[in-house]
């Protein structure tokens, strides 16, 4: 498993890009993360892991979901070492837009560390992300799922708190604050306030150059590291 360094930047174009266009991009990231020594994750389609992961080099590729299944049967589900072949080292679970039951989301947390995937688990609010955290996922992205995309953050409080509350459960886990992050303000914000990395959507990918934003937002963790 890759180590997990603070503060990260995650990009996470969802399904808004693929083929030619999300590689061209994870091209240009991966010219960031580089440059900057910025550990950034890069999400993509099931399909581009292996697309993206042959063409980057300083990248570390999320795929969307993945099911807690073992080789055999399981037609239609998402097999764990299929995407790690593919070149897949991290794992986004329990999105909002992908929602799983606990005991789902229990088992391939564990499937994730059997394989050395990083687990990003998510959680939308400060009481599931106490909850979720007693699985003892790689990283708990913490994020109410009303502020997702709307460019709104959560306030300083939530921030603080939940940081606090996670680490208290277990000190081991790496809290993200993401939710609403739009600008390189945004994300010296919540890096300064405690968490251990950021990331967005469309606060990158409408920003009128997606490639400068991300640059600014790398540029915003290095000043906090900076100070």
């Amino acid at each position: 498993m890759k180590k997990i360094r603070h503060p990260f930047l995650v990009v996470n174009p969802k399904s808004y890009l693929y083929g030619l266009r999300s590689l061209k991009f994870a091209e240009s990231i991966d010219n960031i993360a580089a440059k900057s020594n910025i550990q950034i994750f890069f999400t993509c389609s099931f399909t581009d892991i292996r697309y993206i992961k042959e063409h980057t080099h300083h990248l570390i590729i999320i795929t969307q979901h993945m099911d807690d299944l073992k080789p055999g049967r399981g037609m239609g589900h998402v097999l764990p070492e299929s995407l790690q072949d593919a070149g897949a080292e991290a794992v986004f679970l329990n999105h909002a837009e992908n929602s799983l039951t606990i005991s789902h989301l229990s088992n391939s947390i564990i499937r994730a560390r059997e394989l050395g995937i990083i687990s990003i688990a998510c959680a939308d609010s400060l009481v599931e992300a106490t909850s979720i955290a007693k699985l003892n996922p790689d990283i708990l992205l913490c994020e109410p799922t009303d502020l997702i995309g709307t460019g709104h953050i959560a306030d300083n409080n939530y921030v603080l708190k939940t940081t606090s509350q996670i680490k208290s459960i277990n000190s081991n886990i790496s809290v993200m604050i993401a939710s609403g992050i739009t600008t390189a303000q945004d994300v010296y914000n919540v890096i300064k306030l405690g968490a251990d990395g950021t990331g967005g959507t469309s606060g990158i990918l409408k920003a009128p150059n997606p490639v400068l934003r991300v640059q600014e937002m790398v540029d915003a963790i290095l000043k906090t590291e900076n100070e």
